[in-house]
């Protein structure tokens, strides 16, 4: 165990010092600029040379990555967030086949799964790619002013660097995470790659559940993982603005188009025997899906669904048919896991065929 005075290295990334004091579990190490830098204890191993390195000295940097052997360049990464010392051309780094694709993961890694309460997280940026990337980290809380700025700076081809360490108490400032980059690499050409930002929504209740965190190629221990890019694609979340859809919603009910359902059931309606029709298909209920996922659209079927089910509960006898479409059949098959669950009990059957073809369903209340 490293103590005060000792002479170390970073475990996972360039560079190191001088431990000038301890406080916990946190190192503080001055390096030859005379910069202090804060790091856990279990990221500083122990060196036998007097003198503290120098930021442009070649550093082997241990990956937590398995799919990916690395001999690093010397690219130096300054703790404070935007320091960084220019390579050397004399030095170069093995490149890896399928390496001139980005495919970056942004992974938090549990201290201690097993006690999630108390644990700290450490972020690690996986940069699995023949490409330097200069790239920032940033967090944001909802209600916020802006961006916080956690980490900037290079991470070097094939490599895994540690970007953050999340306490409990700081994940509840944290409802969305962001990383933009630049690709390069030096000494040698290549393929241009888009700059790009990519934003995830950060639901913090996740680090909470054990089920959670799950196995991943290239860490060695359960993580929670966010794919930002894959095979060069950003992979970009859908934001939906609820009070957008709302408005879209009533929008959509106040065109004098075809309604869902948008009659008052009288008793005649029962006696009668007259069928319910809803069509469930998307441009039926909303009149514009930008910005939509399929998830998103789905959920607002099923919303339909539920609304018509629940207004009609109580009118035993009354038949409903359902269009939902052949497609894929997701629509129907989520229609069906409601009518097993949450509405069982009810006669439920293929609609007419020669009506509506494959793509309907009836409901008989009961």
């Amino acid at each position: 165990m490293a103590k005060t005075g000792d002479i170390v290295r970073f475990l996972n990334s360039v560079g190191g010092g001088r431990i000038i004091r301890i406080d916990g579990n946190i190192a503080h190490v001055e390096d030859s600029d005379g910069f202090e830098i804060p790091v856990l204890l279990k990221e500083c191993v122990v060196v036998d040379d007097s003198p503290a390195p120098a930021k442009n000295k070649d550093k082997s940097l241990k990956s937590h990555s398995t799919a990916a052997t690395v001999n690093a360049p010397a690219v130096a990464v300054a703790a404070d967030a935007g320091t960084t010392i220019s390579t050397d051309p004399d030095i170069d780094t093995s490149e890896t086949t399928g390496g001139n694709k980005l495919n970056l993961v942004l992974g938090y890694e549990p201290a201690e799964i097993k006690h999630l309460n108390t644990t700290t997280f450490d972020a690690y940026l996986v940069n699995d790619s023949n490409y330097y990337l200069y790239f920032s980290y940033m967090t944001r809380a909802d209600g916020s002013n802006g961006w916080t700025t956690r980490y900037a700076g290079i991470v070097e081809p094939n490599i895994q660097l540690r970007i953050d360490s999340i306490t409990n108490d700081m994940l509840a400032d944290i409802d969305h995470i962001a990383l933009q980059y630049i690709a390069f690499k030096q000494y040698r050409p290549y393929e241009l790659k888009n700059p790009a930002i990519i934003e995830y929504n950060f639901d913090a209740t996740r680090f909470f559940k054990l089920h959670c965190f799950h196995d991943n190629p290239y860490f060695d221990t359960p993580v929670i993982a966010y794919d930002l890019v894959k095979e060069d694609r950003p992979q970009r979340q859908h934001n939906v603005d609820s009070s957008q859809l709302e408005k879209a919603l009533k929008q959509k009910r106040s065109v004098d188009r075809k309604p869902v359902v948008r009659r008052q059931l009288k008793k005649s309606d029962k006696r009668n025997g007259e069928i319910i029709e809803v069509d469930l298909h998307i441009n039926e209920l909303i009149d514009n899906t930008s910005g939509l996922s399929p998830a998103d659209m789905l959920n607002l079927q099923i919303d339909e669904f539920r609304r018509v089910m629940d207004q009609n509960m109580r009118h035993h006898g009354q038949r409903i048919v359902f269009i939902h479409g052949k497609g894929e059949g997701v629509l129907r098959n989520a229609i069906m896991k409601e009518l097993n669950h949450r509405y069982k009990g009810h006669l439920v059957q293929d609609a007419s065929f020669q009506e509506y073809g494959y793509g309907a369903t009836q409901v008989t209340i009961v």
